[in-house]
């Protein structure tokens, strides 16, 4: 049998997922820029792979846990619920950024019947597809359009 990791060794490529995400906030902003960078599809692009990625994870997760601990794996099920509405957010937000300052809004246009132009609209439309199959599968129509109840912001134990 394989000892666990001790917990500054856990789970390596998470905390390396993790440390990459907080340097790039603050690469967004950093202390001696007057704004801000704004968000440009490439940017989104590459969260929404992120987001995605975490969606994969949760939903091993939540299909993990939930025979053992029932109230746990409806959490993380309910936590891969709103992570979906998320990346859904970021795939739209990605089609509402022009590609460049002459695109219009049919260019920005997301459209599954028809191949986008290439990368990153094929890239970012495609795992987003793909996602949304997955979801959908495991979450009812009514659950996707929820919006989040009250949450607590105490520990609940």
């Amino acid at each position: 049998m394989i000892s666990p990791a001790p917990p500054e060794n856990a789970h390596p490529y998470l905390r390396a997922a993790s440390a990459g995400v907080r340097h790039h906030t603050r690469a967004l902003a950093p202390p001696d820029a007057a704004q801000p960078r704004l968000a440009d599809r490439q940017h989104l692009d590459v969260l929404h792979a992120h987001l995605t990625a975490l969606l994969h994870l949760l939903d091993r997760l939540a299909e993990a846990t939930r025979p053992p601990r029932p109230a746990a794996g409806r959490l993380l099920a309910t936590a891969h619920t709103r992570l979906w509405q998320a990346t859904n957010d970021v795939h739209n937000a990605f089609h509402l950024l022009p590609a460049d300052a002459s695109a219009d809004a049919e260019a920005r246009a997301c459209r599954p019947d028809h191949l986008p132009d290439g990368p990153p609209v094929l890239t970012i439309c495609q795992r987003h597809l793909a996602a949304g199959h997955v979801v959908r599968r495991k979450t009812t129509p009514a659950d996707l359009n929820t919006p989040v109840p009250g949450h607590a912001t105490t520990c609940s134990q």
